[in-house]
């Protein structure tokens, strides 16, 4: 009963805090104050840089076979302005973000992960479907100087997936600071197609995020009391770069988008509404492709897709204001009404032929849910799931493996929040009881919550059982998540119950 009336208190303590401003300041100031809140960069960038586009990390095979990366976490300082002010930042073998980490399904591989930052972290496979040992979770932490070394086999479909760090109340600043990567996955359905795949020619990541800057150019992270659902920059880095455009060659160009930032909405389109064809979401290829105008992105979400363009014009990805569906508060507060010109694509006098996006991609099972042995609800309000905050000791439910289950996932408090899972992909069954959208038709590891719209998902734990070890789920609005909305599962055998989790202190690796 408690986490119900949050959602009264919340819309009350907003009103009072405009009341407050419209008190303390006079009408004048509130009602300047209301039309200040947000941000608006449309036909204001000026796209002079060229779009940087994150190596692809090298790799070795060693004597067992397996395809070996090492990455390198360390604090940086970068120029983003090219003014001179140089930002502390972190990064991946680099200054900031890291590299593309690529390998084939059925490969197994090994991350020899070297933490060179002056505290722990540790580093999440996001959208991975992995051993709960080498998820990366807050229960794997990684000391000063130590390596953490996890090995899988990767085990799922081509997909655009990525990493970051997630240690428990602090992931927010380190992804804020620059901590984040690409990992693709390859299969031999997604390469049969005629698909553009040419990495950084016309297959390119765009890794969207918002930050501010003081005016001494360092990150400057303010939060918003009328809507805390986090940090909203006013400035994009796409793949670290201000302004950036990307010269494009061939009449049809892959984006990955990966919505990067740490709290904001993204509703992904072109400034003049061309249509695009959507491929791909965060597990993989659609079944087939969506002919769309928008897609909109939350925290953690991914979207792959291809963009026809002309010869010698001029084209902008923008975003357009979100439908955060939280009311008028969120909308001003919240960023439901910010616009972003992201990246400016600049096509040659003379492009190359692209074949055309093929009408079917590749097949999806049905999970069928009257198979489920399992159904959970998930209440999400205030900084809690079901009215508990996360606790590191705490296994909060066990799934058995090889097994179905139904999730209802529902935001009942007036704050924007999504939701995302660690080891499994799912399948969007309904949104608010409707079937779902042509961008939430494919596998998901993450989906949006807007308030008061139940989501229904499906998901088979296929493998990977460990009762000691868990996996993680939360709101990856990652303010929320360091302040306590996130729970954990653990995955066991037909059963067995639920151990207890490993205390956290004892992992970090070797140094």
């Amino acid at each position: 009963m408690a986490a119900r009336r949050r959602p009264l208190v919340r819309l009350l303590l907003g009103l009072l805090a405009v009341s407050l401003v419209l008190c303390c300041g006079g009408v004048a100031a509130g009602g300047w104050a209301y039309s200040r809140a947000g941000t608006d960069t449309v036909d204001q960038v000026g796209f002079a840089r060229p779009l940087a586009v994150p190596p692809l990390a090298e790799s070795r095979v060693d004597e067992r076979g397996r395809r070996v990366f090492d990455l390198l976490a360390r604090d940086g300082r970068r120029d983003f302005h090219g003014d001179g002010r140089l930002t502390r930042t972190a990064g991946f073998d680099g200054d900031y973000l890291g590299p593309t980490l690529r390998a084939r399904r059925g490969e197994q591989v090994v991350v020899n992960v070297v933490n060179r930052l002056a505290g722990r972290t540790s580093v999440h496979w996001h959208g991975m479907h992995l051993p709960a040992r080498m998820d990366g979770g807050p229960h794997q932490m990684i000391r000063p100087g130590a390596t953490w070394s996890p090995t899988w086999t990767v085990d799922q479909p081509a997909a655009t997936l990525w990493y970051h760090p997630h240690p428990h109340g602090e992931t927010e600043d380190h992804v804020y600071r620059g901590l984040a990567g690409l990992f693709l996955v390859d299969d031999d359905r997604e390469a049969a197609l005629p698909l553009p795949r040419r990495y950084g020619v016309d297959d390119v990541p765009v890794i969207v995020q918002d930050r501010s800057f003081s005016g001494d150019g360092q990150f400057r992270k303010t939060r918003n009391m009328i809507n805390a659902i986090g940090v909203l920059g006013d400035t994009l880095l796409v793949n670290g770069t201000v302004g950036p455009y990307l010269d494009v060659t061939t009449e049809r160009v892959r984006l990955r988008l990966l919505n990067g930032s740490t709290a904001r909405l993204y509703n992904f389109g072109f400034a003049d509404d061309r249509p695009f064809d959507l491929i791909g979401s965060d597990g993989g290829l659609l079944p087939r492709p969506a002919r769309l105008t928008r897609v909109q992105l939350s925290p953690g979400e991914r979207a792959e897709i291809v963009v026809t363009v002309r010869p010698g014009e001029r084209v902008t990805l923008r975003s357009t204001a979100p439908d955060l569906g939280a009311g008028f508060l969120a909308d001003r507060f919240a960023g439901g009404r910010d616009r972003f010109d992201v990246l400016q694509l600049r096509a040659a006098d003379r492009l190359t032929p692209s074949p055309a996006v093929p009408g079917t991609l590749v097949p999806m099972e049905r999970i069928d849910p009257d198979a489920a042995s399992a159904t959970r609800r998930l209440e999400f309000a205030g900084r809690a799931i079901n009215g508990q905050s996360m606790a590191m000791d705490r296994i909060d439910f066990a799934a058995t493996r090889d097994t179905t289950e139904v999730w209802e996932v529902v935001n009942i408090d007036g704050t924007p929040h999504n939701f995302h899972v660690h080891d499994v992909q799912f399948q969007v069954l309904s949104v608010a009881g409707a079937a779902p959208p042509p961008e939430l038709a494919g596998w998901k590891d993450t989906v949006y919550l807007a308030p008061q719209r139940p989501v229904r998902i499906a998901m088979r734990f296929t493998d990977h059982s460990d009762p000691d070890v868990p996996y993680m789920y939360h709101c990856h609005l990652l303010y929320h998540e360091d302040a306590g909305m996130m729970g954990q599962f653990v995955v066991v055998e037909p059963g067995q119950r639920p151990g207890r989790p490993p205390a956290h202190s004892a992992h970090g690796g070797h140094g």
